[in-house]
């Protein structure tokens, strides 16, 4: 079955919104089900392409934080790839303006809490203006994610982002677990871990990624 060359971007200025694992966990759960994937490590730290090499993993990585840089080179890598992952820098600087420009997906994790609810709104003012110079490119989806189980604040920072025009609020939540802390420094995803809070988070990755595909068909 042919796929179309995808690009999707995980925007945030706020660090610790789970970013960077949510960018790994899609790279790897795309390459497992057969897709040639690559990651964009734009941010600074290089957490992302730091975190893949310590995998072993065979997702080829390439690490690029300039604008002109982005603007040229997304298309190119794109195009050899199925899906092209792009984890975003943090801070919405002139490097993420150039990736929205360049992205067909633009997804924003975003933390239940005033802090990061506010920005996750300027990451959708970024977002509105890239749609308006690219005629509605690229389409928007935000999620929650690290969600305490049993709080209000889910469900009122669920609210709150679905009053955003613009940007789809995806259904999957993902709850803050310590297995998914943990595998950052064990070298390893979630589906690399077991026991029943890691077999939880798979469950929840699952139907979040699959959300996410979902958005470019």
């Amino acid at each position: 079955m042919a796929v179309s060359k995808s690009v999707i971007a995980f925007i945030n200025q706020k660090g610790g919104c789970s970013k960077s694992t949510s960018a790994v966990h899609l790279a790897y759960w795309l390459s497992r089900k057969g897709h040639k994937v690559r990651l964009l490590d734009a941010d600074a730290q290089r957490s992302s392409s730091v975190w893949l090499k310590s995998m072993e993993s065979e997702i080829a990585t390439t690490v690029l934080n300039v604008p002109d840089e982005l603007l040229e080179q997304i298309p190119e890598l794109a195009a050899e790839c199925d899906y092209l992952i792009v984890d975003g820098p943090a801070g919405l600087s002139e490097a993420s303006r150039a990736i929205l420009f360049r992205t067909d997906l633009a997804v924003i994790p975003c933390q239940p809490t005033g802090l990061d609810l506010q920005s996750a709104s300027d990451a959708v003012r970024l977002i509105k203006q890239a749609q308006s110079v690219r005629g509605g490119s690229p389409t928007a989806a935000v999620f929650i994610s690290r969600a305490v189980k049993g709080t209000k604040l889910k469900d009122e920072a669920i609210a709150l982002l679905s009053k955003i025009q613009e940007v789809s609020v995806l259904k999957t939540v993902i709850h803050q677990k310590q297995a998914i802390a943990d595998t950052f420094g064990q070298g390893t995803t979630i589906w690399g871990l077991s026991g029943r809070p890691a077999t939880e988070s798979q469950k929840e990755y699952e139907k979040l990624f699959k959300e996410i595909v979902g958005m470019l068909k």
